[in-house]
């Protein structure tokens, strides 16, 4: 059995691979049961999350992940997570691969493809809210799919902000860290939020026609990223039916009373599978919320160990001649 570490992780899925990977993933399929959640300790809020999936007769996993939020305190990392790869064919295990980076490159590369959809093609100006674990790396992942010159970061913390729009502009992007989110908002082609944020930062109001908004950070009832303008303006698509449960820029308008789910334009897979339009117009709003999927972790875990391990049909069950 393979150990593939963080490193090894990242060289395996270069956005280029990842994102066309994602969309034939999509395409394809896996059974996916709903996420378990266990409460490991009551007082400090320790999780465990088990999020299994599988592909018939091809590949088979779960990630482990483990939230324990008292780490903080002493300077220690919340979140630590894993996936477990075998053969659905045989039930081998064939390796265990860095959860952490496989779920952060998947989360952007996610976004990524949903936008080949929904933004439009010449977008060219790409602003990203949120300097961190994820929003760090959401510039890349579109450069891989669009042709991004010009890229604005702002974060709650504006050394954040600096130092990545400097690590951009070393990769050749006119990247600069912004303060005035509205000005930038209204600049912008596409917007990608990869916060924490429990408080709407981004006004519909400041979105100008033609707009993606692509909302990534928002995992939890209580986290928020948009307000209720984006969400009416914008053509809603999402992930997965999921994030109707977990996202609370949908589960807080659908307890108002100002969405239902039928207002949903459609899931990834039905844009992937070409069942449903994107984007009709130059003019339209579209607003894209996700909130991770294990089918996308199993098709980035089954594509980094085909770049390390042996051919697939090795795991495919033979059928006697």
């Amino acid at each position: 059995m393979l150990n593939i570490d963080a490193q090894q992780t990242i060289k395996a899925l270069p956005f280029h691979d990842l994102v066309p990977a994602l969309r034939q993933g999509f395409v394809h399929g896996a059974n996916t049961p709903a996420r378990h959640h266990h409460t490991v300790d009551a007082d400090t809020d320790a999780t465990l999350l088990l999020m299994p999936a599988w592909s018939h007769g091809e590949f088979l996993g779960v990630k482990l992940v483990n939230v324990f939020p008292a780490n903080a305190l002493e300077g220690r990392a919340a979140l630590s997570s894993a996936f477990v790869l075998a053969s659905a064919a045989t039930g081998e295990h064939l390796a265990i691969i860095d959860g952490n980076e496989l779920t952060r490159r998947r989360t952007v590369a996610t976004s990524a493809l949903a936008a080949t959809y929904l933004a439009r093609p010449e977008s060219t100006t790409h602003l990203v809210v949120g300097a961190g674990h994820v929003g760090s790396l959401v510039a890349e992942a579109y450069r891989s799919v669009f042709d991004i010159r010009t890229v604005l970061v702002h974060n709650r913390s504006a050394g954040h902000a600096h130092r990545l729009a400097d690590t951009l502009k070393q990769q050749g992007l006119d990247a600069r860290a912004v303060t005035d989110l509205a000005s930038a908002a209204a600049e912008a082609d596409i917007i990608s939020c990869a916060t924490l944020a429990t408080e709407p930062i981004i006004q519909g109001d400041w979105l100008r026609p033609g707009t993606h908004l692509d909302l990534i950070g928002s995992f939890r009832p209580t986290m928020r990223e948009a307000d209720d303008q984006c969400i009416r303006r914008g053509a809603l698509f999402i992930d997965t039916p999921q994030a109707l449960r977990e996202s609370g820029d949908l589960t807080q308008p659908i307890d108002a009373g100002l969405l239902t789910p039928d207002d949903i334009a459609g899931t990834l897979p039905d844009l992937c599978a070409g069942t449903i339009p994107g984007r009709r117009t130059q003019e339209e709003i579209t607003v894209f919320k996700s909130v991770g999927s294990a089918l996308a972790d199993l098709t980035a875990a089954s594509a980094v160990y085909r770049s390390h391990g042996p051919s697939p049909r090795a795991h495919t069950r033979q059928e006697p001649s």
